[in-house]
């Protein structure tokens, strides 16, 4: 992994927090060492001072420096080298010992006498004492509820020091070791779980326009990585999609292009061959304006779709009253319906008012009548019905024709596809009235379905919001 990479990052990231959590527990740890062992010391020096001061309490019965070690090896487990005891009365000031080295008796705190004149044990340490400080309990010896007698027991710290000394020995010894290793474990986890990452950049390098079949491994884990492996290939699939849309949509749109000038083309250099007459050059120009005119629709068309699939289709929506709209445009159709010998009917319906945008509206009626007048046979009856559904406004236009194959439904609405219905007497079409119809209804928030009744034809129906 180089270090600008994100398992780099992992793993520095990864050891700096198991570096602090290690620093947490072993300062919490030492800490807890420390106030153990000194509450276990305190216990321990109270309760041989506590046995001591029972001794005491007969006047005639004295204790040695044997019963203190018996003491200390019941309450410590062994009887410390630099441990040492006195009794003495409280007015009284501890004489020397030829035999220990003793705490000064102008080191007997007054807080100490204190304690003990109101029946308390009290701990002290006293820090320049020696090598090491001294823990010392003095306890009182009551009898009567009076202070009788004294009993100072006291021991090295050295023990204690030397414990947490090597305490931290150790972690100093065992912290740059747990260090490689979290380091270590973090780089090949880190690594370890970003190698699908890398799986997938070598893949990804491979897809490009010429190669889309190109897929990112799906490990079926479920996990985050798994999503995004799918998430991708699903973005790779719409892409794929898209990119062989554009293409058919690239290699029709030429075509349909070509077509006409092909034949401007031809007529222009038939009609430039030889002088002509005047007829002949006015019919020339006349088909050269259909051919024109034919171009003209076509670029519209695409530009309309353009504009849709971008999301610029500009809408003028205003109220429109749907009967009249509809009564307007195929009261405009009856010749053409009436060319192919289709009649036109519309059921009577309440007035029912939607926003929309009357030219594109009209645009996209008047696609649905003549894709119906189209595919409709001689002497058909298309019926237009005004409903509402659920909130919806409905207009269906219904033919009589051969009906659309269950396997068409989907993809008449796509630019530039013929539908194969028999029945049709007119094929100069260029496959973009349903895909800008339903672009326009896209548009307006609605929709447009298309179904199929055997025997009675197909039957479309636009659906706008109320």
């Amino acid at each position: 992994m180089r270090f600008k990479s994100i398992g780099f990052k992992l793993t520095c990231w990864y050891t700096g927090v198991c570096t602090l959590t290690f620093l947490l527990l072993g300062i919490t740890a030492y800490a807890l060492l420390t106030y153990s062992l000194s509450r276990e010391m305190d216990s321990a020096l109270g309760g041989i001072g506590q046995a001591l001061a029972d001794q005491a309490r007969d006047e005639e019965r004295r204790f040695y420096p044997a019963d203190v070690d018996e003491l200390f090896r019941r309450f410590f487990g062994f009887s410390p080298l630099q441990h040492h005891f006195d009794i003495f009365a409280p007015d009284e000031k501890p004489g020397p010992d030829p035999q220990q080295d003793r705490i000064p008796s102008d080191r007997i705190s007054p807080e100490a006498i204190d304690h003990a004149r109101r029946g308390e044990p009290y701990f002290e340490t006293v820090d320049d004492a020696g090598s090491y400080p001294i823990r010392v309990v003095t306890v009182p010896v009551m009898v009567g509820g009076k202070l009788k007698h004294v009993v100072r027991i006291d021991m090295s710290l050295e023990n204690l020091f030397k414990t947490r000394k090597q305490f931290v020995l150790l972690m100093t010894a065992l912290f740059p070791l747990a260090l490689v290793l979290a380091g270590g474990g973090g780089w090949l986890l880190a690594g370890r779980a970003l190698s699908p990452v890398d799986q997938m950049t070598r893949t990804a390098r491979k897809i490009s326009g010429e190669d889309l079949e190109q897929r990112l491994h799906e490990s079926g884990s479920g996990d985050e990585l798994d999503r995004l492996a799918k998430t991708l290939n699903d973005m790779l699939d719409r892409f794929h999609m898209s990119i062989e849309q554009m293409r058919r949509f690239s290699a029709d749109a030429s075509h349909e292009l070509q077509t006409p000038l092909t034949i401007l083309k031809g007529e222009m250099e038939v009609a430039l061959r030889q002088t002509r007459s005047a007829e002949e050059y006015q019919d020339v120009l006349r088909s050269g304006l259909e051919e024109i005119d034919r171009l003209n629709h076509l670029v519209e068309g695409l530009l309309l779709l353009a504009r849709a699939d971008s999301g610029v289709l500009r809408l003028d929506l205003q109220p429109i009253e749907l009967h009249g709209l509809m009564h307007d445009i195929m009261e405009q159709m009856r010749a053409i319906a009436g060319d192919h010998q289709v009649t036109l009917q519309m059921h009577p319906h309440k007035p029912l008012t939607v926003q929309g945008d009357r030219d594109h509206l009209r645009r996209l009626m008047y696609n649905l009548l003549s894709n119906a007048i189209r595919h409709s046979p001689a002497g058909g009856v298309i019926t237009v019905t005004i409903s509402t559904r659920e909130g919806w406004a409905v207009i269906q236009v219904a033919d009589q024709g051969a009906g659309i194959p269950e396997s068409e439904r989907t993809r008449i609405f796509e630019r530039f596809y013929r539908s194969t219905r028999t029945g049709s007497r007119d094929r100069q079409g260029v496959g973009l009235g349903l895909s800008i119809s339903a672009s326009i209804a896209k548009a307006h928030g609605g929709r447009i379905e298309v179904a199929h009744v055997p025997g009675e034809g197909a039957a479309f129906s636009l659906l706008l919001p109320r």
